[in-house]
């Protein structure tokens, strides 16, 4: 019987192998399962092979309703390779690349910048002026450039990225549970942002979807004392606050004014802290309303990308020497960061339930996935 054996790295540099891949080649089309050329590892990038990519919530949004949410950021050029949050295993890495080796697991990072400004050096590489979620979309028509570089995303059996992406995950850390890293690491480096939390309280506004119950997750881990989940539905909110019934206390925006519920929880002083989680399509009023939740020099970060306008008196904002702060996505270290907590056991990730789907239920999976229990429900492709 005859052996196959994988081609060596010189090899691959001077054959074409294939690989399935879900493209897109317009928007409000299907995907589609095609045979496309496997990426190489050159200099400082490597090569994942795919075991697991989270399906972004609002995915079917940015892909049927385009042009009239974001119309100024731009997609990749299609056919294009999606796929926001991958995780898998080393497969091969460039010859500039010496602290990660094949058979590595990881979580790849799709955060992509431009690696050599201030920004990026400093490790602020969201404001980066080439900042761009690869296997998503970009932030100005910069992002271009970087897609002709990385123009494979998590829906592929294979990706190239850059080393500096690349966050090793522990054995006690599944790849779909490390598919969720891009959203747990959002509502992670927001609650830094807060300075220390320790022995303060905070209001999740949308506590029970993708970011709202990471976001619950990690501010029980670094300390937060009182936590006010704020959602509509009940028997979610019920489901977080068993996560630390001391600590955690719900209120559904659809019983009335959020800041009033905090100011009562509150001797009417108000939380130290407020995150919003609420997505693209909720009610700007809801972010305003827990907002007036928030005390006397208190700081509120938002994440959840509301996409409208607010109006809010801004001499309130001066007045009450307020901090408004938006954060997007996680750094590499960040990754890193929460790696370690979940090796060690900081941060429990069992509470999340998995939904995987195969590359040929791509379609399926994006239409699907709001189907299931809020936050604790994991979106995951399986290539």
């Amino acid at each position: 019987m005859r052996h196959l054996r994988e081609p060596t790295y010189w090899e691959e540099q001077t054959m074409t192998i294939m690989m399935r891949a879900a493209r897109l080649h317009a928007v409000n089309e299907p995907m589609r399962v095609e045979q496309v050329a496997k990426p190489v590892a050159s200099g400082t990038d490597v090569v994942v092979e795919v075991k697991a990519c989270g399906m972004v919530p609002n995915l079917a949004n940015v892909l049927n309703n385009w042009e009239t949410w974001y119309p100024h950021q731009p997609l990749p050029m299609k056919p294009a390779i999606f796929g926001l949050d991958p995780a898998g295993i080393v497969h091969q890495v460039g010859n500039q690349v010496v602290a990660i080796k094949p058979g590595d697991r990881v979580y790849v990072n799709p955060l992509r910048s431009c690696g050599a400004c201030h920004a990026c050096v400093s490790g602020h590489q969201a404001k980066c002026e080439y900042f761009t979620f690869n296997g998503y979309f970009g932030f100005n028509r910069n992002s271009l450039e970087i897609y002709k570089r990385y123009p494979e995303g998590g829906f592929a059996q294979f990706m190239c990225a850059p080393q500096n992406s690349i966050v090793k995950i522990p054995d006690n850390m599944t790849f779909p549970q490390a598919a969720r890293m891009g959203y747990l690491g959002t509502s992670y480096s927001a609650i830094k942002k807060f300075g220390i939390p320790t022995g303060k309280s905070l209001i999740i506004n949308g506590a029970t979807g993708t970011l709202g119950v990471g976001a619950t997750l990690f501010a029980l881990a670094m300390g937060v004392s009182t936590i006010y989940a704020v959602a509509r539905g009940k028997p979610l909110l019920e489901r977080l606050k068993q996560l630390a019934p001391n600590r955690i206390q719900t209120f559904s925006n659809q019983d009335g004014k959020v800041a009033d519920w905090v100011r009562s929880q509150t001797n009417g002083l108000g939380a130290d802290f407020m995150l919003d989680c609420l997505g693209a399509v909720a009610d700007v009023n809801a972010m305003k309303d827990a907002m007036m939740g928030v005390r006397r020099g208190g700081r509120i970060v938002n994440i959840g990308g509301t996409g409208s306008d607010m109006l809010f008196n801004t001499k309130w904002w001066m007045d009450n020497s307020m901090e408004l702060i938006g954060s997007a996505w996680l750094t590499t270290a960040e990754g890193m960061e929460i790696a370690e907590m979940v090796r060690s056991g900081t941060v429990d990730l069992s509470v999340l339930e998995a939904r995987t789907y195969p590359l040929e239920q791509i379609n399926e999976a994006i239409n699907g996935v709001a189907s299931g229990d809020g936050g604790f429900t994991n979106y995951v492709l399986e290539p």
